[in-house]
């Protein structure tokens, strides 16, 4: 930033700091003209995040890991995913077949959610940092398509695994159409576990939290969870982060 820059506009300090939508000025009783184009693009941009497809062929690339499941929810289409966020949460007959037991330690899930984007970008990373980072033995790695975070739990269940990673999608905002969100969940119970039994790190993306620090965290939460045998509320973040390497 230079001082023209500073003295044309006084707030543009802070717009190196955030993405917030902050001092947008005023043309009579109405915005600017770029500002609301600058709003228009970014909410194109957040619903074309939520309708867009996951690309599983490019996902599996990525993984570069042996036999990546793919498994499918109870919603057939991505319209009816969005009207009926239930049947996001349920494994479709097939799927639930193509699954077999372990037994496992863990397992790792990568679903489009509400942004196919988000784990498009970061989920490969991140999911190849996060099994060698820790002494547990993980399932084979799986794709989840039209996926709501309690898919994990029927995903688990069938794996016969003690906890699940779900990376997921999250809902775009209008500055963050890329966002994924990790949800940590043990011993989980289809279609009785409850959000305060999971714990979420969430706004991972290259204008948040980064992989490696994401990885970091997760893996942190993995290990106490390990010693507690649970997840969510009685599962701190900051005494997971205290544990020995």
């Amino acid at each position: 930033m230079n001082d023209d820059d500073s003295l044309s506009d006084p707030w543009s300090y802070l717009r190196h700091a955030t993405s917030a939508r902050i001092a947008l000025g005023r043309t009579g009783d109405s915005l600017p003209t770029h500002r609301v184009l600058e709003f228009a693009l970014a909410h194109a941009r957040a619903r074309d995040a939520v309708h867009a497809a996951l690309d599983i062929d490019r996902l599996i690339a990525e993984l570069d890991t042996p036999a990546p499941i793919i498994v499918q929810s109870q919603a057939q289409t991505r319209s009816q995913y969005l009207q009926r966020p239930d049947l996001g949460r349920c494994l479709a007959l097939a799927s639930r077949v193509s699954l077999r037991p372990g037994p496992y330690d863990a397992c790792l899930v990568l679903a489009d959610g509400l942004s196919a984007m988000a784990v498009q970008q970061q989920g490969a990373a991140l999911a190849k940092l996060v099994p060698a980072s820790n002494l547990w033995t993980f399932a084979p790695p799986v794709i989840a398509q039209q996926a709501r975070v309690a898919l994990g739990d029927d995903i688990a269940e069938a794996l016969g695994a003690k906890l699940v990673v779900m990376l997921i999608g999250e809902r775009p905002g209008l500055s963050s159409s890329d966002s994924l969100g990790a949800y940590l969940t043990y011993a989980p119970k289809p279609g009785l576990t409850k959000d305060a039994n999971r714990n979420c790190i969430s706004n991972i993306r290259p204008d948040g939290l980064p992989v490696e620090e994401a990885a970091k965290r997760i893996s942190a939460m993995i290990g106490l969870a390990k010693i507690h045998k649970c997840t969510g509320t009685l599962l701190k973040e900051d005494e997971a982060l205290a544990l020995p390497s």
